[in-house]
């Protein structure tokens, strides 16, 4: 039978859901987590599809892994360690186009793509979801770009090198972007206590004044 999982490379631990797996069919937990981080230790900090295929009769196991979702691989490249749960209000990182090839190329053999333009477009989507912009602009902007042809040239060339100069920029460009969102997030947090005290009962209102006494 097949297990499949998503493991922390080279650091996967017991949990109960992969107990519940591999108990009933007396495996040792122990000797296939060692097989997988050790599978997976060249990936430390992604989060790695593995799939273990195991032999119930015989207690054998074989362990595969494959290439990271590009959702991680694109926080691995950022550096940061997840998306925006709030895509419309909140940005996590600026890349450069650079990096989003640079993700693109170790990505596309499980790309359907039918080129490296197309799976940059690919990964550009995903950056969507992330609250990723690129090249200080909205993915959906760059998408439209790649397919006026303005990154043609670094996309045939495979550039995967940002200069320290443009990494310069983009950090300034996102630094002031994320003064913007905190300045904001406090302004409606503020703006929701407000609320919820102008609409909390007297008898509330009075306890709280008598704590803050």
């Amino acid at each position: 039978m097949i297990i499949k999982i998503l493991a922390e490379g080279g650091k996967m631990k017991p949990g109960p859901a992969l107990s519940q797996k591999l108990g009933p069919l007396g495996m040792n937990m122990g000797d296939i987590i060692s097989k997988v981080n050790e599978a997976t230790q060249e990936m430390k900090g992604l989060k790695v599809p593995v799939e273990i295929n195991i032999n119930p009769e015989t207690k054998d196991f074989s362990v595969q892994v494959f290439s990271p979702p590009v959702s991680e691989l694109l926080k691995k490249e950022l550096g940061i360690e997840k998306g925006s749960g709030e895509q419309s209000k909140i940005q996590v990182a600026n890349a450069s186009i650079e990096q989003i090839i640079s993700v693109s190329k170790t990505k596309f053999q499980n790309l359907l793509a039918r080129n490296l333009k197309e799976a940059v477009k690919s990964v550009a989507g995903t950056c969507v979801s992330l609250g990723i912009l690129i090249e200080s602009k909205s993915p959906q902007e760059i998408i439209q770009e790649i397919n006026q042809g303005k990154y043609d040239k670094e996309i045939s060339e495979e550039k995967i090198e940002t200069s320290e100069e443009k990494k310069a920029e983009l950090k300034e460009y996102f630094d002031n972007i994320h003064q913007e969102q905190e300045k904001k997030i406090k302004q409606e947090k503020a703006a929701k206590e407000a609320e919820e005290e102008k609409a909390a009962p007297k008898e509330e209102k009075d306890a709280s004044k008598e704590e803050k006494k």
